[in-house]
């Protein structure tokens, strides 16, 4: 039996570090997080052409 989520909520917490003195930690962390939000549409979009095809 299918399983339908009617609602989905994804909340976020964004810290702004203006004290930290490694630059090179927020530039890497937003790369990986571009990618895994993209990933993410990908798979939702997948979801609702599968869905729209029956």
């Amino acid at each position: 039996m299918p399983v339908e989520i009617r609602e989905l909520i994804i909340r976020t917490t964004i810290v702004n570090n203006s004290g930290n003195t490694d630059s090179s930690t927020p530039e890497a962390s937003s790369g990986g997080n571009d990618a895994i939000i993209s990933a993410c549409v990908v798979q939702v979009l997948k979801i609702l052409e599968r869905k729209r095809e029956r």
